[in-house]
């Protein structure tokens, strides 16, 4: 059996409630959302410049270690060096402009790898201005470097310092100086 007042509380219209946000809500999460942006942009960009430069310092490493290893296996000194052209050592802008891991065999050097020019914002500081390491089949005698990888435009704050040992192993450090010339 059916109660009289279930049937007419079925039989009425329900009232209409309005869903969704009210305009200051949806103004404070804009406000809200913008604050978080103009926080996280920053950090962003200090991570990507720490990944590049992390990279371009990881990609000398990857050719001073490849020169050291050609010149055991050759038997022949191998020398990793600042490059314009990618065919032979030389440079009047520095190492930002490219490098080249040449062995010196007979009748002429062969160039056993090569690496592209940095992004025009990017510097590589050479300390006592080297332009080229030797890495003998020895591996004693290695020349000594420090190369500095840094950003010169705008000057970032953080920068790694690749040091090359007369072992010929190699070392990345991880620096705040930001000084990096132009």
């Amino acid at each position: 059996m059916i109660h009289p007042a279930g049937v007419a509380a079925q039989l009425q219209p329900r009232a209409f409630t309005a869903r969704g946000f009210t305009l200051i809500e949806v103004l404070v999460a804009v406000m809200i959302l913008a604050i978080l942006v103009t926080i996280a942009v920053p950090s962003f960009n200090n991570a990507s410049l720490s990944s590049k430069l992390g990279g371009f310092a990881n990609d000398l490493v990857a050719g001073a270690q490849l020169a050291r290893s050609e010149a055991i296996k050759r038997n022949v000194n191998v020398t990793l060096c600042a490059s314009e052209d990618g065919d032979t050592c030389g440079t009047t802008e520095g190492w930002e402009v490219g490098w080249i891991v040449i062995a010196d065999t007979t009748p002429a050097d062969t160039v056993v790898d090569r690496h592209g020019s940095l992004p025009d914002e990017f510097r590589v500081i050479a300390a006592g201005g080297v332009e080229q390491i030797v890495f003998p089949p020895t591996v004693a005698g290695t020349t000594i470097a420090s190369l500095t990888v840094c950003r010169a435009d705008p000057v970032g704050s953080q920068e790694r310092v690749v040091s090359v040992r007369a072992s010929g192993s190699t070392q990345v450090t991880r620096t705040s100086a930001g000084n990096c010339p132009d």
